[in-house]
């Protein structure tokens, strides 16, 4: 809740998704990892126009359906090889693609479950960092370090700001 208002802050999910032990796969992780440091600094949470809560996870499933309860805004960062460097911040809608059939869903995909749930959809958005270096145990690639301050400093942003 706002202290000031007594009226409870909006929700905002940012969920991570990647393996942490495969290079730029962790980017989405690692950008959650910084977050919670950040949200941990003294008085940073309170300032915030928003209530942030933050899950990480190797890929989505079909459960990840339920995080988005009673959330206003949700943003599903991840590696990807197919943005532009340094990120993509795209928004999304529920929509049954390809991944409903397989034991990974995407982000729209779970969207797509709670829509048939009949929950409230948040605003969501997909932020993809720009990855290219992938290998089991390696850590991030330098450029991927970069995109990924990058990414940050956007998520940062739009969280002070209280809007995408």
């Amino acid at each position: 809740m706002s202290p000031a208002s007594g009226v409870p802050k909006p929700k905002w999910l940012v969920f991570g998704i990647g393996n942490p032990s495969r290079g730029d796969d962790s980017l989405g992780s690692t950008l959650v990892d910084r977050l919670e440091q950040w949200l941990d600094q003294d008085g940073v949470s309170h300032s915030l126009p928003v209530e942030v809560i933050v899950q990480t996870d190797f890929q989505c499933q079909i459960e990840h359906a339920l995080d988005l309860k009673d959330v206003a805004t949700a943003v599903f960062v991840d590696a990807s090889v197919a943005c532009a460097p340094p990120f993509a911040l795209t928004e999304i809608s529920a929509e049954k693609d390809a991944s409903h059939s397989t034991h990974a869903l995407s982000p729209a995909c779970v969207l797509e479950v709670a829509r048939k749930l009949n929950m409230p959809l948040p605003q969501t958005w997909t932020m993809a960092i720009r990855g290219d270096s992938f290998e089991l145990g390696e850590p991030l690639s330098v450029e991927a370090e970069r995109n990924l301050g990058h990414a940050f400093n956007r998520l940062i942003e739009c969280l002070r700001m209280g809007k995408v």
